[in-house]
This record gives structure tokens, C-alpha cells and sequence, in this order.
């Protein structure tokens, strides 16, 4: 029996046979789907004979390894090896596959998923931003994934230094789920200081995503070839700081180019990470503030699937904004009017600024509240900043 065709009387025999046309030379996403096309579906492509693959315009080496059952017998090796890793391969056919990836115009035909898989089909938001980040940016990816994950969005970020990072950590803070889509294959942690991370989003019900065969390790040019993901499988973009000169441009585009919502946060015009998402608002994306911006522009079907309507009670808690509240003591409000969301101050610069006018007790008391109650953030050698 020919190898293809033991392969479609076994279980998983579409995945299998997907899995082995990703896996065969000079065969991309796009001439995949168009040889299925042509022959009208996977199984019939490992049915033509030599010459059949060759007229369809099948180079000589694509064609013999389909022809000769070399791309099925990778196919079953590489299959075996993404089970040790604990993944599964998802197929562009499978009902399992995000709908919304299916729309893009280069959809993965197949995906290596550790995790939830069911979660990919849940309403899935973006966030992305540069790798190296002000603390303001932290605090803001931080927040605003917690208070995104309380409202029942799946948070998807890269997994990279940085805004990822934070995102990831953020939903993970709120109990919330979050899927993490890598450049390298799924059992390749990069970079290796999120393991932890990658660690808890599986423990937490989350998914790890890649299109990436099992072992790819971190080339340069596979990250933004996998940022089309990011944004084809979520129903929007938001970006919390990048350069001129970020790749968050490319996923930005990409959710622009795949019809997807884009939403920015504000950065100071003095730094250079806000030059990303300050142009995408010149360019007519969503300025977001609080988790309320975001909700308010999601489509109607999406906003019942969540968790909490806007304005809901329990959302009282606080949450991500740029804007300070009024519920502060006397003395907090002064020393949170000193601190810079993008500049550290030490605490030797507050008690100097304000004494007579608050007794260093008191400066002591308020920044400990204030952390306390997440509204600043203590970095190394006694220097405090604004988080929200």
C-alpha cells in the first residue's frame, strides 16, 4: 500500500498529510493551497503519480518527495517528535484551526500547539511593543492585559523581551489565560529567561503556538514572519511603545492589511518608543487609556462573549489608566506628582523636593501605599516611577 494511502486510513491522517506537504522542499503556504486546489484535496495530491506533480508545476524535488513518500515518511518522524514535546499539529482543514488565521492571505497550513487548542478559537486580542521598554511601558502592558484578561479576553503576544513579556506576566497576575506565539518551534523557549513564563502559561491553561517544525531555534528572519500570526489569529492589535524602526511595525501592518482593529497607547513625544504608537494614532488607530477603549470598539458578537459588560460593578477594582485618581491622601498626591511614568526619581530627590511640606515618615508611608497599591513602582538603588 502506498504510504499516503495507509496514511488516510489512520486517525489524524489529514493532519499527517498537511504536516507533510509544510515539510516538503520549495512547497510555501500559498502553492500548497493551490495545489490542493488543483487536485482537490490533501489526500489526492499523495494519489498523483510523478508526472501528475510535475504538470501541476511542481519542482523536481517537490514532486519525488511527494511521489516517493519521503515528505510522509518526515511527516511521521515529525509528527513522533512533536508529541514528546507535547504538542499537536493542527491542519489548515481541521475545524480546530482559528477561523481567524484562516482569513489572512498567508495562513499557516499547519500549527504545532502545547496547550489549550480549544483556546485559539476564544476572542483573542494582541499586544505587542518594543523590546526594551520604559517602565512606563511595563506598567501600562501590565495593567492593561490584567484588566483585558478580567474582561475575559485571551491576551497573545511573542513571548520576546520586553512588552511581551509583560503582557504575558500581566494576564497571568489576573488569573487570566494567554497564548504565546514563538519564532522557533514550540519546545524552543527564546529567549530562555521566559521559560518560567512559558512554564506558567501551560499550568494556567494557556497555549504556546508556533508554525515552526519542532527543534527551530531562533533565527532572526522567523520572527516576523511570525507576526502575521499574532495579528491574523486575534481580533485586534495593541501596541504599548515601539521605535521608529520596531518590528511591532510589521505586526501593526500586518493587522491593518488582515482588516484587524488597531489600538495604541500614548507615549511621551521625548522618548523614542512612543514614536510607534503615537504615528498609529496620527494614522487613525484607537488611543487607549484604560480597558474601556479597547472594549468599546470590539464588535458587538465579541462583547457578549465576554465575561462582564462595560461599566460592570465588579470592575470597580483598580485598573491600567493615564489619568491619576482622586482617592489619594494629601501627601500620596504630592509625592505621585513627582514621580515620571519614563524617569526614575530616588527617593533622596523626594524628600529634598518635598520637605518641609511632608516629613520624610510620611514620604516613606506614601510610596510604600502607592506600591502597594500598584499606582508606582520601586526599581533598584531606591528610584521610584509612575506605572500608569
Amino acid at each position: 500500500m502506498k504510504p499516503a494511502v495507509a496514511a488516510e486510513c489512520s486517525e489524524g491522517a489529514r493532519e499527517l498529510q498537511w504536516l507533510a506537504l509544510s515539510l516538503t522542499p520549495s512547497l510555501g503556504a500559498t502553492r500548497i493551497r493551490r495545489l490542493i486546489e488543483h487536485f482537490g484535496s490533501a489526500a489526492e495530491v499523495f494519489r498523483a503519480s510523478l508526472t501528475e506533480l510535475e504538470a501541476a508545476g511542481l519542482s523536481a524535488a517537490a514532486a519525488q518527495g511527494l511521489a516517493t513518500g519521503k515528505s510522509m515518511e518526515l511527516a511521521h518522524e515529525e509528527l513522533g517528535k512533536a508529541v514528546a514535546a507535547g504538542a499537536q499539529v493542527v491542519s489548515l482543514d481541521s475545524p480546530r484551526y482559528p477561523e481567524r488565521l484562516k482569513e489572512i492571505y498567508d495562513p499557516p497550513v499547519a500549527l504545532y500547539v502545547r496547550g489549550d487548542v480549544a483556546l485559539l478559537a476564544e476572542p483573542l486580542l494582541a499586544m505587542v511593543g518594543t523590546r526594551h521598554p520604559t517602565p512606563y511601558g511595563v506598567g501600562m502592558a501590565e495593567r492593561l492585559a490584567a484588566d483585558l484578561a478580567n474582561i475575559g479576553l485571551v491576551i497573545v503576544s511573542g513571548l520576546a523581551r520586553g512588552i511581551d513579556t509583560a503582557s504575558h506576566r500581566g494576564t497571568l497576575q489576573a488569573n487570566g489565560k494567554t497564548v504565546a506565539v514563538l519564532g522557533t518551534g514550540v519546545d524552543v523557549i527564546y529567549p530562555r529567561e521566559n521559560k518560567k513564563i512559558a512554564d506558567s502559561i501551560l499550568v494556567t491553561g494557556g497555549a504556546i503556538v508556533s508554525e515552526f517544525a519542532i527543534g527551530t531555534f531562533a533565527a532572526p528572519q522567523n520572527f516576523p514572519i511570525r507576526n502575521r500570526i499574532i495579528s491574523g489569529m486575534s481580533i485586534g492589535v495593541l501596541v504599548v511603545e515601539a521605535g521608529e524602526y520596531s518590528g511591532t511595525r510589521i505586526t501593526a501592518r500586518c493587522a491593518l492589511e488582515q482588516n484587524r482593529e488597531v489600538f495604541a497607547v500614548p507615549g511621551n513625544v521625548t522618548n523614542k518608543n512612543a514614536w510607534g504608537p503615537n504615528t498609529l494614532i496620527k494614522q487613525g488607530a484607537k488611543l487607549v487609556a484604560t480597558w474601556e477603549d479597547v472594549f468599546e470598539d470590539l464588535p458587538e458578537p465579541i462583547k457578549l462573549q465576554l465575561k462582564w459588560a462595560a461599566g460592570d460593578e465588579s470592575q470597580a477594582q483598580a485598573t491600567a489608566s493615564l489619568f491619576e485618581g482622586d482617592n489619594l491622601l494629601p501627601e500620596q498626591k504630592l509625592v505621585l506628582a513627582q514621580l515620571k511614568p519614563d524617569e526614575p526619581t530616588h527617593i533622596d530627590e523626594l524628600v529634598e523636593h518635598l520637605e518641609p511640606r511632608v516629613s520624610s515618615s510620611e514620604i516613606f508611608s506614601a510610596l510604600f501605599e502607592l506600591e502597594l497599591s500598584g499606582k508606582i513602582r520601586q526599581l533598584p538603588g531606591k528610584n521610584f516611577v509612575k506605572v500608569f
